[in-house]
């Protein structure tokens, strides 16, 4: 019997409050050059590639540049450079490409695409000397260390934390700067947190909604995931408004929903679709939000685009002891390998 507290993807997830530090402090100058670069030729939108848990970061970092820095920003499909070889052109933009190792054919190809057609490129990688990494402009290390565990965790923290580093740094908002200075220690707090209620509600589940929106719209995406490859698990991801369109015919008795919520200005409407859910007999849990007839799981309070972050670090640890509860080994996902390598 595998026991939740062995697993290599509780000792990582643990480790992110220690991972954020060191991108602190290692890597403000980087950060500092990368900013004053944007700053002195501001792109004329933002191109992001990615594919898996550094998608969802993807997500997170529209939604934080486009309402931070006033920037559009778009998802590259790696399938346009990579299988039809077409080179849309990119000039004046800049193509962020996430990545934990760097090694992925179709997403290096796709970044190295978009420097030829006149972007800026930037990485936010964990293997500082892999291919993204020697196509990129600019670099930024994730620093996260080693992650063998086939889920990944601290890098997706790593990257989310990345994310928003840049773009404080990049529109000077001091408060968030200040904000996150103090990221590392409420990470170890969120590590903390009792989300036993959805590890009880889960153990026996099919399937479930998992909602966000804005900032926490990724942060459901990678959730999603992680339920889906380490607990065998089919959640769907979905913002606080798509789910309206269609999805909430199936929301009934017994049906569970997991919400994550954040304190700015997307909360009114979750906490009314939240209401709404649990008018028609939903389970709901919800993550930083109090709303009456549904669940509440803990998130410390802090700057509203960094809540999401340590929602998703208390979720790890639910994930991990749901997964051994349902009978899985959360390192070793059936079928799946760490390094995806796609065309």
């Amino acid at each position: 019997m595998i026991e939740p507290g062995k697993t290599l993807m509780f000792a990582e997830a643990a480790e992110a409050g220690a991972v954020v530090a060191r991108q602190l402090a290692d890597n403000r100058a980087i950060i500092a050059v990368a900013a004053e670069r944007l700053r002195e030729t501001p792109p004329t939108g933002v191109l992001t590639c990615a594919r898996g848990s550094s998608d969802h970061a993807a997500t997170y970092a529209k939604y934080l540049i486009e309402t931070r820095a006033n920037v559009l920003v778009a998802s590259a499909a790696p399938s346009i450079a990579s299988i039809y070889r077409q080179s849309p052109a990119t000039k004046g933009m800049l193509a962020i490409g996430i990545s934990q190792s760097g090694k992925s054919p179709d997403i290096v190809e796709t970044m190295r695409v978009a420097g030829d057609s006149g972007a800026t490129t930037l990485a936010l990688v964990n293997v500082a000397d892999s291919p993204l990494a020697q196509t990129a402009d600019m670099v930024f290390p994730l620093l996260a260390g080693p992650e063998i565990s086939v889920a990944a965790t601290k890098s997706y923290i790593a990257a989310l934390a990345g994310i928003a580093q840049l773009v404080a740094a990049w529109t000077r908002d001091d408060v968030l700067q200040q904000a996150l200075e103090e990221l590392p220690a409420l990470l170890q707090t969120a590590w903390q947190a009792d989300w036993t209620r959805l590890v009880d509600r889960l153990v026996d589940a099919r399937g479930l909604y998992i909602v966000g929106r804005g900032v926490g719209l990724g942060i459901a995406q990678e959730a999603a995931l992680k339920l889906k490859e380490t607990c065998g698990l089919h959640a769907e991801a979905f913002s606080a408004a798509e789910v309206r369109h269609g999805p909430m015919a199936l929301v009934g008795p017994g049906f569970p929903l997991l919400v994550i919520g954040q304190s700015d200005e997307a909360a009114e409407g979750i906490d009314q679709l939240v209401a709404e859910m649990v008018e028609r007999g939903g389970d709901v849990l919800v993550a930083g939000r109090t709303v009456a007839g549904a669940e509440t799981l803990p998130v410390a309070t802090a700057h509203p685009v960094l809540e999401p972050i340590l929602a998703i670090q208390s979720f790890y640890r639910a994930a991990n002891a749901l997964s051994v509860r349902r009978g899985f080994d959360p390192d070793r996902p059936p079928h799946l390998a760490k390094v995806t390598e796609t065309v």
